[in-house]
């Protein structure tokens, strides 16, 4: 009969942000597959528990999913833990878990700490809608594309930094998204956490000679209804109604449902439309 695999939250910096239930099975499984093995072994020294250790990383997390999802099919246990939080989120036990899927293999989700909702829930901003997009990509042209996107993102946006990369992502942030309001929520649980409410200028204007220490979750409030249909109607500026009409009708739509179309591009009575092109 094929083994589990368990996915087990760890603390985000606290230790004491385990559950019980996560330290039984990190006790009773056969195996613990850990992002880094040397970390992992500080918790489970804490908490007295012998389980053997193996290393599974985003650079051997193909061919070591393939040899752990053998192994549980011959019937061992394997519980998953990353760094801090909860694994296969933004994290190379993603592939883990996709493989044991895929092989059907019973996977057992352990809840717990993750800095994303942590830091979602004391931010002070709307939590019905957001969007989690951990670390921004380093390659310029999806970088570029991702921040494009949540320039119109109406719902909160939580992004993870780095203390060496702070600056240069507020300020890009900055360009892209306008002067928004934000939480920045560094050390989580630790010793020295802090949550700033403010605004992205003002979180500059405080590093740019300061600087930023510790690990960092932005939370960053969405783009107001309001604005969305400002920024869309001001998309139509540049062009003239006959113009916009022409988008519309070269693709085939008749005239009655395009001078709709461009009316709610604009934000104007569809009246106003059919007087305006009524008079050429």
């Amino acid at each position: 009969m094929p083994g589990k695999l368990y996915i087990c939250a760890t603390p985000i910096g606290n230790l004491w942000d385990i559950t019980y239930r996560v330290v039984d099975t990190l006790k009773k499984v056969d195996m613990i597959a850990a992002e880094d093995t040397r970390h992992s072994l500080k918790l489970m020294n804490h908490f007295d528990i012998h389980t053997p250790l193996t290393s599974y990383h985003e650079h051997n997390r193909i061919e070591k999913a393939e040899q752990l999802v053998n192994k549980m099919l011959d019937g061992l246990n394997v519980a998953l833990v990353t760094d801090a939080g909860t694994p296969a989120i933004s994290d190379p036990g993603e592939e883990l878990v996709r493989q044991s899927v895929k092989a059907g293999i019973e996977v057992v989700s352990l809840p717990g700490a993750c800095a994303c909702i942590t830091a979602l829930t004391m931010s002070g901003l709307s939590t019905r809608r957001f969007v989690f997009e951990a670390f921004l990509p380093q390659e310029k042209k999806e970088r570029k594309k991702i921040l494009e996107e949540l320039k119109t993102e109406t719902r909160t946006i939580v992004i993870y930094e780095a203390p060496h990369h702070l600056l240069a992502t507020l300020n890009e942030l900055k360009e892209t998204l306008g002067d928004r309001n934000i939480t920045l929520c560094r050390e989580m649980t630790k010793k020295h956490e802090e949550n700033i409410y403010t605004t992205i200028g003002h979180v500059i204007a405080m590093y740019t000679d300061n600087s930023p220490r510790g690990e960092y979750v932005l939370v960053i409030e969405g783009l107001s209804k309001e604005d969305l249909e400002d920024i869309n109607h001001k998309k139509y500026e540049g062009l003239s109604i006959e113009e916009h009409m022409q988008m519309y009708t070269s693709e085939g739509i008749d005239r009655k449902e395009a001078m709709k179309l461009v009316a709610k591009d604009r934000g104007v009575p569809k009246r106003e439309i059919y007087n305006n092109l009524l008079d050429k």
